[in-house]
């Protein structure tokens, strides 16, 4: 019995809703099934993915063979890196702890990239309904009063120069 990991459609018509299933390959797409091992969510962003990674890891190191859509699921969550992972402790050149440890920092910093994503994504979400939202903006209004202070500069500048020139002559005309 070939067993094939695999997505079953649920959901209504142009919004498809996934369940990653262990079936026979023998069965219908969204027929009988061995084993749910969680969810998928294509139409929000980003991905909604809920998958029991340990399940996940039992039916892989078993056998089980993922489609080409589970298969990029299962690598994304990390699947594969924790087998990858047991393949090294089985070779003996990690032990448990170590593997699950790197298995574990890896899982935080993904979870951690995927939670700026959502959180990105809100905020998006809110800064487009606030400029839907009806509130006008704030016009700028437009300032009237710097050529008047040019103008007013440029006089001092001229009356300053202007008393200046006959004090020159003044101070000049008694050495003569």
């Amino acid at each position: 019995m070939a067993v094939r990991i695999r997505l079953q459609r649920m959901g209504r018509k142009k919004r498809p809703f996934y369940q990653i299933v262990v079936a026979d390959s023998r069965s219908p797409r969204d027929g009988r099934f061995i084993d749910n091992l969680g969810s998928y969510n294509p139409m929000t962003k980003p991905a909604t993915i809920e998958i029991d990674r340990d399940r996940a890891y039992d039916w892989v190191s078993k056998g089980a063979q993922p489609t080409d859509t589970v298969r990029a699921i299962l690598r994304f969550k990390g699947v594969y890196y924790r087998k990858h992972l047991m393949r090294g402790v089985a070779k003996g050149s990690m032990t448990i702890e170590e593997a699950t440890e790197k298995f574990q920092a890896w899982v935080d910093a993904k979870e951690s990239k995927t939670a700026a994503r959502v959180q990105k994504t809100a905020d998006e979400k809110e800064a487009f309904r606030l400029a839907v939202s009806g509130v006008a903006k704030a016009k700028p209004v437009p300032v009237v009063e710097e050529p008047v202070a040019e103008v007013e500069a440029e006089e001092e500048v001229t009356e300053a120069v202007a008393e200046e020139t006959p004090a020159e002559e003044t101070s000049e005309a008694p050495a003569e």
